[in-house]
């Protein structure tokens, strides 16, 4: 699937909550994907792109090993759980995403199968 199809297969249910990891163009096209209300959140630094509608807001999290370690170490020990309802791979990723089916859980999208 092109980028271009991803784009029409996307716009075609905009989000509430959009992520720009990428930031540009793409962060521009991005901009437009949120609905009405909704919020573009940018991890790439300050956006240059606002919805017409919504928020742009700019999240940056600068994680080190350690950070990464306790986290690892606090899902193993059980004190920090998971509550993943849908895997799917990023072919699938528009369906996996459908806002008329309702899955408890959080869904995970795999970049590489």
């Amino acid at each position: 699937m092109s980028d271009a199809e991803v784009e029409d297969s996307v716009a075609a249910v905009p989000g509430d909550l959009v992520f720009d990891v990428i930031g540009g163009d793409i962060q521009k096209r991005s901009a437009r994907l949120v609905r009405a209300g909704g919020t573009l959140v940018s991890s790439v630094g300050p956006s240059e792109a606002r919805p017409a509608d919504g928020l742009a807001v700019d999240f940056v999290v600068e994680a080190d090993r350690a950070q990464l370690n306790e986290v690892v170490r606090r899902v193993r020990d059980g004190r920090l759980r998971t509550n993943i309802g849908n895997v799917a791979t990023l072919d699938d990723a528009v369906a996996a995403l459908n806002p008329t089916e309702r899955i408890k859980g959080k869904t995970i999208i795999l970049i590489r199968p």
